[in-house]
């Protein structure tokens, strides 16, 4: 189904090197906001930090693609040393495409990363590509999310009722 969950990651620090060996991804594509950091936090948490590095020490190609605009998304990324899409029209897949081409890879070799069903999870399924659907860092600030998430709640049912869990 185009939004339930593939997988679902208690955060994006338990994304691990071995699991995206296993599944043949080389590349992620990663949302920002609540994803790497809290809404509007221009600072990584320092376990997030460490995970990135890991991620870029194993061979893992970054790269950010956010539906915030370049006054948010580009001093965050530059900060991280990444490459960074802004306005990626999340769901839409122009975003991803341009990372992809970047890369010069297949679809096969790359995921997203992201919090949002309407939006990660979306923009996988449209794609092609595998969604890692992660937790939310922290409790949403805008009232639009917190209707989206509302919304996404039967998603997630479906996903533990056929067996899925939290890894």
């Amino acid at each position: 189904m185009l939004l339930t969950p593939q997988y679902l990651f208690q955060d994006v620090t338990h994304i691990t090197p071995a699991f995206l060996r296993s599944q043949g991804i080389r590349a992620l594509v990663l949302d920002v906001d609540n994803t790497l950091t809290l809404h509007d936090d221009p600072q990584v948490p320092a376990r997030v930090r460490a995970w990135l590095e890991e991620m870029q020490g194993e061979g893992i190609l970054l790269t950010i693609a956010s539906n915030n605009g370049q006054q948010r998304v580009e001093p965050f990324a530059r900060a991280l040393g990444l490459e960074y899409v802004a306005k990626a029209h999340k769901p839409l897949s122009q975003g991803l495409e341009k990372a992809r081409s970047r890369w010069g890879i297949s679809r096969r070799e790359m995921a997203i990363v992201g919090d949002q069903l309407f939006t990660d999870r979306l923009a996988g399924s449209l794609y092609g590509i595998p969604a890692l659907v992660t937790r939310p860092l922290g409790p949403e600030t805008k009232w639009y999310i917190r209707l989206k998430r509302v919304l996404e709640k039967p998603f997630f049912g479906l996903y533990f009722a056929k067996g899925g869990k939290i890894l």
